[in-house]
C-alpha cells in the first residue's frame, strides 16, 4: 500500500474547521497570513483573532492547541497573558519556555495526528537547539501521553474529532 498525501488538510481547511466550531460561540476567528502567531481577545465590538504564521497548517494547529488549553481568563488577554522572550535565551529562560511549550506541543501532536499530517517537535531557539532538542522531544512525548491519560480539554476533544473528519491520508493499493 502507498499513502497518497495530496488530500491532506491545509491551514485554510484547519482554520475553517476551527471557525465553524468555535467562532460563533466564543467570538473568535482563526486567520492566517501573520508574520508571527498572535492571539487578540474579543472586545465588545469585535471578535478575537487567533492568527497563525503565514499559511502553515502546523502553525494553525499549534495556535489552536494554545487556545484549547487556555481558560476563560487567559482567553481575555493578548497572547493569553504569556511572556515571550525571543531567542537567544539564557538557559533558565529556555527551560521555562520549554516547560510551557512541551504541554502545548503534546496537545498539538494529538491534533496533528488527527489530520493525518506528521507532527514535528519545534524549538524556536536555533542557537540552543542541540542542547535542548532531545530533552524537549522527550518532554513533548510525555505530555502527549499525559493528555491521553487524563483526557483532552473539552474544546480540544471537540476540535480533534472534527479534524478527523477533514480530508486525510488516502490508502491506495499498489
Amino acid at each position: 500500500m502507498n499513502c497518497a498525501d495530496s488530500s491532506l488538510p491545509s491551514a485554510v481547511d484547519i482554520a475553517a474547521c476551527f471557525n465553524g466550531l468555535f467562532g460563533p460561540c466564543y467570538r473568535v476567528r482563526m486567520i492566517g497570513g501573520g508574520p508571527e502567531p498572535e492571539y487578540l481577545p474579543p472586545t465588545p465590538t469585535s471578535p478575537g483573532y487567533l492568527r497563525y504564521r503565514s499559511d502553515y497548517a502546523h502553525s494553525a494547529l499549534h495556535e489552536a492547541a494554545h487556545w484549547c488549553i487556555a481558560g476563560a481568563r487567559r482567553r481575555q488577554q493578548v497572547d493569553y497573558g504569556y511572556w515571550y522572550q525571543p531567542p537567544p535565551r539564557e538557559e533558565s529562560a529556555q527551560r521555562a519556555f520549554a516547560q510551557v511549550e512541551a504541554r502545548v506541543q503534546g496537545l498539538e501532536a494529538i491534533l496533528t495526528e488527527a489530520t493525518g499530517l506528521v507532527f514535528q517537535v519545534s524549538l524556536d531557539d536555533v542557537d540552543n537547539l542541540f542542547r535542548f532538542e532531545a530533552d524537549f522531544a522527550d518532554a513533548v512525548c510525555t505530555e502527549r501521553a499525559a493528555w491521553w491519560d487524563r483526557g483532552l480539554p473539552r474544546r480540544a476533544e471537540i476540535f480533534r474529532r472534527a479534524l478527523e473528519q477533514l480530508p486525510g491520508l488516502t490508502l491506495t493499493d499498489g
